[in-house]
């Protein structure tokens, strides 16, 4: 198994509606913000590679929403999507799974392309995966998420036939119907309601290391501390239970923690102190080798 980083750019959000009841004074230090009171983030995605089988985990805001809209993220950087997946050596269809930790429009945007004014799968040789509470639960949005849920995004998925979901009540067997499953042994999920309901977080073994795709449980290495919560969640005291119990575990068992939003750094490890669960290093996810394991 080979993992690969796929950096789609960035792009800004208010520092306040991303750190909650944290007061700026002190949010800044980590994450500074501009004149606008907006501080960037990174869209971040995963490819795993697992001998014939390739798959993305979250696909960033793709390109497809009109000026206006994309206006309000001032997109920048020199990645995206595409670029990001050549770069690494492979075309959008050789990516057999497309694994979606949450159908926020920044996390599964490039799901969804247009040609001759049509939607269609961008990876149309994939299979689509989400699990049927948060599809329900973006198909059907509550008016506080709604803006979030974008039809364009996730209404094509279903239509095209690529839909498939997990099961929550067993562990992921992804792309089973082919013949092509990921070891059970490999991969496992860890589901989180405070943000939105039933976001896959996937951990993925790989060598003697635990890889975890944090999604917006952990956005960035600031959201560390217990109530540096997101003013997005819509249940923000589930969201602390969850991290806490997430973090005390990634501390004891040295999980390393694969950061989709944060703009500097890819991936982390935790650590008890005597302030709780706090940064022990951070690096790039090329410093973990293993390509020649068996």
């Amino acid at each position: 198994m080979t993992l690969h980083t796929i950096n789609t750019g960035f792009f800004k959000l208010d520092g306040g509606a991303m750190f909650g009841v944290v007061p700026k004074s002190i949010w800044q230090k980590t994450n500074p913000a501009d004149e606008n009171n907006l501080c960037t983030w990174a869209m971040r995605c995963l490819l795993v590679e697992d001998g014939k089988q390739l798959t993305l985990i979250d696909n960033g805001i793709g390109n497809k929403q009109d000026a206006k809209f994309l206006s309000h993220y001032h997109l920048h950087g020199d990645d995206n999507l595409l670029k990001s997946l050549h770069n690494a050596g492979f075309h959008e269809d050789d990516v057999t799974d497309m694994f979606l930790t949450h159908l926020h429009f920044d996390h599964c945007g490039g799901s969804i392309t247009y040609e001759s004014g049509k939607p269609v799968p961008t990876f149309r040789n994939a299979t689509y995966w989400s699990n049927r509470d948060h599809w329900k639960w973006a198909t059907e949005p509550n008016p506080r998420e709604k803006a979030s849920f974008l039809p364009e995004n996730i209404l094509p998925i279903q239509e095209s036939g690529h839909l498939n979901f997990i099961d929550i009540n067993q562990r992921p067997q992804i792309a089973a119907d082919k013949g092509l499953p990921i070891s059970v042994n490999q991969w496992s999920i860890y589901y989180a309601s405070g943000h939105t309901d039933k976001m896959m977080i996937p951990m993925i073994r790989y060598g003697q290391k635990t890889i975890c795709f944090m999604a917006d449980l952990l956005p960035s290495v600031g959201h560390i501390p217990l109530p540096y919560v997101m003013g997005y969640d819509t249940r923000p005291l589930l969201t602390m239970e969850e991290k806490a119990r997430f973090l005390n575990e990634a501390a004891e068992k040295k999980y390393i923690l694969f950061l989709e939003h944060d703009p500097v750094n890819e991936c982390c490890t935790v650590k008890q102190t005597e302030k709780g669960v706090r940064v022990d290093a951070v690096f790039k996810l090329s410093e973990i080798n293993h390509r020649n394991q068996p």
